[in-house]
C-alpha cells in the first residue's frame, strides 16, 4: 500500500494493528521526499537519521505496549520552531547558523505525543509574506503549478503536505500564514483561538526562547483532512507550563453541533476594500450550497457583523505596528512625520499601515480599546450564528514575485492590478479580534487551482469549526493529490 498520503488517523489505526510499522512510513515518506522535493523545495533541513532512529524508538515502544496519540508518525515542523540540534533562521542570512540547544515547547509536545520528525520547512525572510523565499533555502514551489507560490509564511509546510512528505506540519500564523498556504495548496490548516497554543521556542533567532505570547500571533496545526486537524491541535493546544500552566488545565468546549443540519452560518464573498476574484467566490458559494442542502441555516448579511472597514483598518495599523518595533529612532521618526502628513479622512489601507508603523504607546492602546470593541461585536454575533464562512485571499495561488521591496508588488484579481498588502483583509478579519478559523479545500479554479475559504468560529470554541470542517470535507470532499 502507498502509505504517504494516508491520514494520521488512518496510519495510527495501521500501525495499532501492526500493518505497517513506523520505520516503513518512515523510510517510505524520506524516499518521497528525496526523489519529489527537488521541484518543490519544502524540506529545507531534512533531518532523516535521526527520524530513521525516532522510527525504531516509536516501533520499539509499540512492542512494549505503549500507545500514544501520534506514536510512530511521520511529520514535519516549519523552520522557525527551535529544535535542538538544527538550524533556526527564520529565513535570515545573518543567523544561517544558528542552532538552538533545546525544542521549542510545541516540538517538546509533539515528541511527547510520539511523532517522527522527518525535518523542517522553508519559510520567507523573517516569516514576513505572502510566499516562503529566502536567500538560505531558496525558493519554496507551489506542488500544483510549480510557477506560483505555495503561500506564507508556512508554505513549506503546506506543499510538503500537498506533497506526501508527512502526516501533519506545525506552523503559524500572524497574518494569514496557516491558512493561505493550506488555501494555495488544497490543504487544511486552523488558526487557533489566540493564546490556545503555547508559543515559546518560536522565536526569531537568536532567542532568547521565552514564555512571551505576541499579539495576534498564534502556532497551529496543519493536516490533510479536518479530523487530523483536531488530532494534532489537541496534542498542541494548553498554555506554557513555565506561566499559566502553573494553575490552569485546558478543557476545550465541545462543539455546538454534531449536525450540519443544527448549524447557523454567515457567508461573506464580498469585502468593502478589495474584490474578490471569481474563483474564490465560487469556492465560498460551493461551501455555502452544500451548507443549504445540508440543512443548514444560512444567511448572507447581519447587522450584527462588525464593521469590515473598520476592523481592516484596525488589523492592518495592530499589524504593521509591530513591524517596526526594532527601526532605528530616525527612521522612526520619518515614519511619523510622513503620518502627521496624511490628510484626516484618509482611510485608505496604505494609510492604516503607515499610521501603524507610526504608533506610539497611546496610539496603540486607543487601537486596542477599539478592539476590545469588536471583540464584544463578534460576541454578540456568536450568539446568533455559530460560524462565518469567508474567503482567505482574494485569489488562488499567484506566479512567484519577488520583487524586493514588497510595496511595489501587484496581485491580479480578474485582471485588475491591487496592492499586494491588500489581499491581507480577509486572513486579519479572525486574526484582529484573536479567533478560531479553520481552513478547508473548497473546490478548483478554472486553471485546477486549489481554493479554500475559511471558517470562522467563536472565541476558545475551536471544536466548533474544526467540526463544521469535518461535515463540509463529508460533504463535498476535500484533499486532492496534485
Amino acid at each position: 500500500m502507498e502509505w504517504n498520503f494516508q491520514s494520521a488517523e488512518e496510519l495510527a489505526a495501521a500501525l495499532r494493528s501492526g500493518e505497517v510499522t513506523s520505520a516503513e512510513l518512515t523510510d517510505d515518506a524520506i524516499t518521497r521526499i528525496e526523489r519529489d522535493d527537488k521541484a518543490i523545495n519544502s524540506i529545507c533541513v531534512p533531518d532523516f537519521d535521526r527520524a530513521r532512529a525516532a522510527a525504531r524508538g516509536a516501533d520499539q515502544a509499540r512492542a512494549r505496549g505503549e500507545d500514544r496519540p501520534l506514536l510512530g508518525i511521520p511529520v514535519t515542523v516549519k523552520e522557525s520552531y527551535d529544535i535542538a540540534g538544527l538550524p533556526t533562521t527564520w529565513g535570515i542570512p545573518l543567523h544561517r547558523n544558528y542552532i538552538p540547544s533545546e525544542d521549542a515547547v510545541q516540538v517538546s509536545r509533539l515528541k511527547a505525543a510520539g511523532v517522527v520528525v522527518l525535518g523542517k520547512t522553508n519559510v520567507p525572510l523573517g516569516l514576513q509574506d505572502v510566499q516562503s523565499f529566502n536567500e538560505i533555502y531558496g525558493t519554496t514551489n507551489n506542488p500544483w503549478d510549480h510557477g506560483r507560490t505555495s503561500g506564507g509564511s508556512s508554505g513549506g509546510s503546506a506543499a510538503a503536505l500537498a506533497s506526501g512528505f508527512g502526516a501533519l506540519s506545525i506552523g503559524s500564523d500572524l497574518a494569514g500564514s496557516l491558512r493561505t498556504p493550506a488555501h494555495f495548496c488544497g490543504i487544511y490548516a486552523h488558526k487557533p483561538t489566540l493564546g490556545l497554543a503555547a508559543s515559546r521556542g518560536m522565536v526569531p533567532p537568536p532567542g532568547p526562547a521565552l514564555p512571551v505570547e505576541h499579539d495576534l500571533a498564534v502556532v497551529g496545526p496543519m493536516a490533510r483532512t479536518a479530523r487530523d486537524l483536531t488530532l494534532l491541535l489537541d496534542v498542541m493546544a494548553g498554555p506554557d507550563p513555565l506561566t499559566l500552566g502553573v494553575a490552569y488545565d485546558l478543557t476545550l468546549p465541545p462543539a455546538r453541533h454534531e449536525r450540519l443540519r443544527d448549524f447557523r452560518v454567515l457567508v461573506l464573498d464580498e469585502h468593502p476594500l478589495i474584490p474578490t476574484g471569481a474563483a474564490v467566490r465560487a469556492g465560498v458559494k460551493r461551501v455555502a450550497d452544500a451548507l443549504v442542502d445540508g440543512g443548514a441555516r444560512v444567511e448572507r448579511d447581519s447587522p450584527l457583523l462588525p464593521d469590515l472597514t473598520e476592523a481592516a483598518l484596525l488589523y492592518t495599523q495592530l499589524l504593521f505596528s509591530s513591524s517596526v518595533a526594532r527601526f532605528p529612532v530616525e527612521a522612526y521618526e520619518q515614519l511619523r512625520t510622513l503620518a502627521a502628513g496624511l490628510g484626516a479622512d484618509d482611510r485608505s489601507l496604505d494609510a492604516a499601515r503607515l499610521r501603524g508603523m507610526a504608533f506610539s504607546h497611546l496610539d496603540w492602546i486607543e487601537a486596542n480599546s477599539r478592539r476590545e470593541l469588536h471583540r464584544h461585536g463578534w460576541r454578540q454575533l456568536f450568539a446568533e450564528f455559530d460560524a462565518v464562512v469567508c474567503p482567505i485571499t482574494p485569489t488562488p495561488a499567484f506566479p512567484h514575485d519577488h520583487n524586493p521591496d514588497p510595496r511595489e508588488r501587484r496581485i491580479d484579481i480578474d485582471g485588475v492590478e491591487h496592492s499586494y498588502f491588500d489581499q491581507l483583509v480577509w486572513a486579519g478579519l479572525p486574526t484582529m479580534p484573536g479567533l478560531p478559523a479553520t481552513a478547508v479545500p473548497a473546490c478548483r479554479s478554472p486553471e485546477g487551482l486549489p481554493v479554500g475559504v475559511q471558517l470562522i468560529g467563536p472565541m476558545f470554541e475551536d471544536r466548533t469549526p474544526l467540526r463544521l470542517a469535518e461535515l463540509l470535507e463529508q460533504k463535498i470532499g476535500g484533499f486532492q493529490r496534485p
